[in-house]
């Protein structure tokens, strides 16, 4: 085959195309409802849900970063950090060395909303979760949607996916299930705080 000759044709192309657009509308209508029933006695949006989970994933973050591993502009995360900011759960600084970009840090107030969250989330009410049930019941396990992954690592890049998957590392490593719920793992530099703070 030439350098320059295409190893696909323009229909196989626009079906592709079209395949995942309309796939990925289909699951985000889902999606969006999911999480939109989860976060609403919380008083969030998914949007402000998001930069809380993104900002304590990432230890404190530039509005950047939210937006880049938020998927939404730089004008959204500022306002809707501005907005978790008013309502305690944030707190915004900018660094010595680096005084054009603006940080995001998590409160104490907004652990606890996120954390709390991740308690009460509840699989039998979540329709993707039940969507994948055959599936893990057939294998095993769930869906791990590598292709779904290798797309986005090449639209996004490395760096979104390193991100990505430190949050669920983060999850894995600091959160338990006790009663059929989330709870997160004392570390020992966190015990005296509980203490303090009871």
């Amino acid at each position: 085959m030439k350098k320059n000759e295409k190893e696909y044709t323009i229909k196989e192309a626009m079906l592709f195309s079209q395949r995942i657009a309309q796939l990925s509308k289909a699951l985000w209508k889902s999606i969006e409802k999911d999480w939109q029933q989860w976060i609403k006695p919380y008083d969030l949006n998914i949007n402000e849900h998001h930069i809380l989970w993104i900002a304590y994933h990432l230890k404190g973050a530039s509005i950047s970063e939210i937006a880049k591993f938020g998927v939404m502009h730089v004008s959204t995360a500022f306002n809707f950090s501005k907005k978790l900011e008013e309502r305690g759960y944030l707190e915004f600084s900018k660094k010595l060395d680096d005084k054009r970009n603006t940080y995001i840090q998590l409160t104490d107030k907004g652990e606890e909303i996120l954390l709390k969250l991740m308690e009460d989330y509840d699989p039998s009410r979540n329709a993707v979760f039940k969507g994948a049930m055959p599936l893990q019941s057939l294998y095993g396990k769930f869906p791990e949607i590598i292709e779904m992954m290798a797309i986005i690592r090449n639209i996004y890049g490395d760096d979104f996916m390193e991100i990505f998957e430190r949050s669920f590392s983060n999850i894995e490593k600091e959160f338990e299930e006790e009663n059929g719920r989330l709870k997160k793992v004392e570390t020992e530099e966190e015990q005296p705080k509980a203490a303090a703070n009871q």
